[in-house]
């Protein structure tokens, strides 16, 4: 068991084998005999080792109780070997924290994800998929409006987010899996939100879409199809730009992003796909977005990130119920004993970064 949570520390806190002996002053003959389970680390050196790699020495002793499979990088061509090992590390130790809580508060029959009945049974054309989006949007109950925390909307109905720091800008488009039944998938938490937001829609389009396209609709692109229109839907999309436009001005699109979380880019395909700009003029507004370096950087304010609320409400609603201790609570949020205590002080300095 130590040596399973030893290699899985190593790897989340982006340590080689030598550079954690050089760290700890053990050898990494003997790091890697820990992790083989060909010797057993004393005290000092479980001390020590916990220092270096940001973790409780009970760490090492605790049970895995969730097993991350059928893993997919998306894009991951820049992604090296260290850095997937990485992520998966602080994935899978991010899905044990929600075991435990999932222990203390079973998921309910509607957090369990399901395929909406409404969803067509085969995908056959575009209007198919605006079709299944909706269904989606229907079948949870968030009406046609923006949907302000897609992070917890998906952990309501049954979709495990992981939003992890080890993810970069540049290095690939999200991880998804699944945790026995849960479909599970990661973003990175430095990204901007409305990236975020797209990938999750993008991702639960492979969930709804996956097995029922018609031979010769490509998934990729349906599911790109699927996650706009899932973010924007048709109706909203034709209200706010109207049928037609010879043109649309950017700082409509600014302001449309920072109302719904999908992108300038995002928005400008939408119109393409019903039709309120056609092809040429797409075209020719691509050309002006590249001109001014907007198809990489958009301009305006960034959009917030995205962040799992759901997770650090549970933590503190177990605290209060005295279901946790604080050292438990302090373990599953990430932190150390005294930013717990400054946190139910109402004084969390995350809090105050934020203001």
């Amino acid at each position: 068991m130590i040596g399973d949570r030893l290699k899985q520390a190593r790897q989340s806190a982006g340590f080689s084998l030598r550079a954690l002996a050089e760290q700890t002053d053990v050898s990494a003959m003997a790091i890697s005999k820990y992790e083989r389970g060909e010797m057993t680390p004393g005290s000092d050196v479980l001390l020590r080792l916990s220092k270096s790699l940001g973790v409780r020495v009970e760490y090492f002793f605790r049970q895995a109780t969730v097993r991350l499979e059928a893993v997919e990088f998306r894009n991951r061509a820049s992604l090296s070997k260290a850095d997937e090992c990485r992520i998966l590390a602080d994935v899978q130790d991010r899905l044990e924290r929600w075991q435990a809580l999932d222990e203390i508060f079973p998921p309910s029959e509607e957090m369990c994800f399901a395929i909406p009945d409404q969803v067509p049974k085969k995908i056959r054309s575009g209007d198919d998929i605006e079709q299944a989006a909706i269904a989606v949007r229907e079948a949870w109950e968030l009406g046609h409006n923006p949907i302000p925390g897609l992070v917890d909307t998906f952990e309501e109905h049954g979709i495990r987010v992981i939003v992890t720091p080890y993810i970069g800008e540049e290095s690939f488009d999200g991880l998804a899996g699944r945790a026995g039944d849960m479909p599970v998938i990661a973003v990175g938490s430095h990204w901007p939100g409305d990236r975020q937001r797209f990938t999750l829609a993008h991702e639960l389009g492979h969930l709804i879409l996956h097995g029922r396209l018609v031979d010769g609709l490509d998934e990729e692109k349906a599911c790109h199809h699927f996650a706009g229109a899932f973010l924007a839907p048709k109706d909203i999309v034709i209200e706010s730009l109207g049928r037609k436009r010879r043109w649309i001005e950017p700082r409509e699109l600014m302001l449309l992003k920072q109302e719904f979380g999908l992108s300038m880019a995002a928005w400008t395909f939408r119109a393409l796909e019903l039709g309120v700009l056609d092809k040429t003029t797409h075209g020719k507004y691509w050309g002006y977005l590249r001109k001014h370096g907007w198809d990489k950087n958009e301009p305006g304010p960034r959009y917030r990130s995205e962040a799992s609320h759901l997770f650090e409400k549970r933590v503190y609603h177990a605290l209060a119920e005295d279901w946790l201790g604080e050292s438990r609570a302090a373990e599953l949020l990430g932190m150390p004993l005294v930013e717990l205590r400054a946190c139910r002080n109402m004084e969390c300095p995350a809090d105050a970064a934020d203001q």
